[in-house]
């Protein structure tokens, strides 16, 4: 088989297969290619020791080991076709392979789908597979970003869930990370010029998109995403923290990479799309590449989680803060204007912050309760009680927004959703272990009361336990979800999402508020006494209804005139 890598800098590239070593031949551009047997493989540069593939399809013994090929085309993919479904209009579920199950592995994650299929979601969103040090982790930390993560089960075991999740109807996106890669297993540095000290982010010096050598950086991430759409047949993609891609040049590297992914579904015949996790509130990442944007299908709206979380929780500290002065007054403007901080003053980053969301439509923007950021960046990753949930998943189903909840939610999981890792450099492990107790202990917790992340305790905890949506609080929250779901599925003013059409009402004093869709009025009662707010016939309710009378943390959906015929 031909083997090729990029190495710019190198005098003398080999290839060493099951141990015997292959020269190769300098290409034009800084690569270098050669003919040698199929085997494990890796490359040495200049006499040193054989690393792994940049490009590597599978390492079966970690980011460290020898690469091994893959052929894609020996996969059988099912007969039933599928042809794709586009993101405006429908509901994502984000999981983790590693905990979603005891197991911890596609395979058995295939197992719950059908939970997926009743709970009336439309995509899977799988946090990051790509192979990192050891078995257990968030994925943040991947090092072989065309790999898969072999305890999870590999290529093959990606490409059966992605199929079996088809065959049941449901997408599937996949998070993938471009602005960093781990601190452990990382040889990109060893090829050529994929870093550079030009720019800073939270990890260190900054992906290389626009320095010297920067061309083939771009193609390296560029292909990368595209081999997961065609290869895995992935229906889209969630680009982690985009706002740490630091691009100076004309064209930025997210347009770049979303006229390749257009491209790519053209050829394809089936909608792909990308997804952003920007902090930025910058309109330019969904607006149309005719006006001057990226043109990526959507982004996440952190402002409504925190709107949200700040009414519900009653919480001010942190980014909550500038949320915290008229809580309800924040969640109208967030559910009629896109997000709150549209240009205006941010107390917690001590200025101004964003700008005025460009495009009248929400579907562009994930809305959402919680993440797998918001619970596992807690000190304990606790989760919201099923009560605040059942209140929040008003909103959040029945807002313009696209929705997304993350796994466990629909039942009100008592599991929490802890920050885990399983680096096999201790004295990376205990520096991990110490950071995180630092950060938290600065904000009052007791160092004992934070998880050890490198503790398998830490994992167990975070792993969600079956058993519990099959019976009482649990299941009726379950119920609710799906009820919600299936409403909003079943009502055009519900998936409107257009923005001008959203109307509110609310109390910040009694606690009260109320979102008008249509013919519909969502009312969550977030206070601690009865409000006086019902108008129309109840649709759906949670809690205390009676009369024209709602309870304390209680909702009620009401349509005016004749009311569907649901459930």
């Amino acid at each position: 088989m031909e083997y090729r890598v990029w190495a710019p800098a190198a005098r003398r590239v080999e290839v060493e297969v099951d141990g015997s070593g292959h020269p190769l031949r300098a290409a034009e551009g800084g690569w270098w290619q050669g003919e040698a047997p199929a085997g494990r493989y890796g490359f040495r540069l200049d006499g040193g020791p054989a690393l792994p593939d940049p490009r590597s399809a599978r390492q079966p013994d970690g980011p460290d080991g020898p690469s091994l090929p893959v052929d894609h085309a020996a996969f059988r993919w099912s007969e039933v076709p599928w042809h794709g479904r586009p993101l405006a209009g429908s509901v994502v579920y984000e999981l983790h392979i590693g905990t979603f199950t005891p197991a911890g592995t596609f395979a058995a994650a295939e197992q719950h789908l059908d939970h997926l299929v009743a709970l009336g979601v439309d995509f899977v969103e799988l946090m990051p597979v790509c192979p990192f040090p050891g078995v257990h982790g968030w994925g943040y930390d991947g090092v072989a970003p065309w790999a898969v993560h072999e305890p999870y089960g590999g290529p093959e075991g990606l490409k059966r869930f992605v199929d079996a999740a088809h065959r049941k109807g449901l997408g599937v996106i996949l998070d993938v990370v471009h602005n960093h890669l781990g601190p452990s297993g990382n040889h990109l540095p060893a090829y050529g010029p994929y870093f550079t000290e030009r720019h800073h982010t939270p990890w260190g010096a900054a992906v290389n998109l626009d320095a010297p050598g920067s061309d083939e950086v771009r193609a390296y991430f560029r292909q990368s995403a595209l081999a997961w759409l065609r290869d895995y047949r992935v229906d889209g993609l969630r680009l982690d923290a985009v706002h740490a891609l630091v691009d100076d040049r004309a064209v930025h590297f997210l347009e770049e990479l979303a006229i390749a992914v257009d491209e790519l579904a053209v050829s394809l015949g089936r909608p792909l799309f990308l997804v952003a996790e920007s902090d930025l509130n910058a309109p330019r990442i969904t607006d149309p590449r005719q006006a001057g944007g990226h043109g990526l299908a959507a982004q996440w709206s952190d402002d409504f989680h925190h709107a949200l979380h700040t009414a519900v929780t009653g919480e001010t500290q942190g980014y909550y803060a500038d949320f915290g002065r008229a809580p309800l007054a924040a969640l109208a403007r967030v559910l009629t204007r896109g997000w709150f901080h549209d240009g205006t003053w941010s107390a917690f980053r001590g200025r101004h912050h964003g700008r005025p969301f460009a495009t009248a439509y929400g579907h562009r923007l994930l809305g959402y309760a919680q993440t797998h950021d918001q619970i596992g960046n807690r000190a304990v990753g606790d989760r919201l009680s099923a009560g605040q949930l059942a209140l929040t998943a008003a909103l959040v189903f029945c807002s313009p927004f696209t929705p997304m909840l993350f796994m466990g939610e629909e039942w009100g999981a008592s599991t929490p959703w802890q920050y885990f890792t399983d680096h096999t450099d201790p004295e990376l492990a205990e520096a991990v272990r110490q950071g995180r107790r630092r950060e938290f202990t600065a904000h009052g917790w007791a160092a004992e009361q934070v998880p050890d992340p490198q503790a398998r305790a830490t994992v167990l905890a975070s792993t969600l336990d079956w058993a519990e949506p099959r019976s009482g609080e649990h299941a009726e929250l379950l119920q609710w979800y799906r009820q919600l779901i299936r409403l909003r599925k079943a009502s055009p003013e519900l998936c409107d999402p257009d923005l001008r059409r959203v109307r509110v009402d609310f109390d910040e004093a009694a606690g009260w508020f109320t979102l008008h869709r249509g013919k519909f009025a969502v009312t969550v009662n977030f206070g601690e006494k009865e409000a006086e707010v019902l108008s129309g016939a109840p649709v759906l309710s949670w809690g205390t209804v009676s009369g024209t009378r709602l309870g304390p943390r209680s909702c009620v959906i009401t349509a005016a005139g004749n009311p569907p015929a649901f459930p």
